[in-house]
């Protein structure tokens, strides 16, 4: 598990992929600090690492991503920790589009 708060090269991507699930990385996003934790086998794990890093769990949202996919599949908005009915956020996905917007931005300046 690490925070990118530089740059992530697509092929790290990659090979932390081949090294777990094979074709995804979960990853979490602080949309607050414009920062992505990877490599983890739950969300709730680099959830964690974010809350001890000084992070509000209000500003964190589980993603997958698929190295091996370009263009809107790349990033999928599907986890557990999404769940937060008092956020107005009822489901395992991101609903609100601005906010999905904001996450596919920070993903595509930290990972190249």
């Amino acid at each position: 598990m690490k925070i990118i708060a530089e740059l992530l090269s697509l092929g790290e991507l990659k090979q932390m992929a081949e090294a777990t699930f094979g074709n995804l990385v979960k990853a979490v996003v602080d949309v607050d600090r414009e920062i992505i934790a990877v490599d983890a086998e739950l969300h709730s794990d680099l959830e964690a690492l974010f809350l001890k890093d000084g992070s509000k769990q209000k500003s964190l949202w589980g993603i997958n991503l698929y190295p091996e996919i370009q263009g809107d599949d790349f990033v999928e908005f599907d986890s557990m920790i999404n769940m937060r009915p008092s956020q107005g956020n009822r489901s395992r996905g991101v609903e609100d589009m601005e906010l999905r917007k904001k996450i596919i931005g920070i993903v595509a300046k930290r990972i190249k």
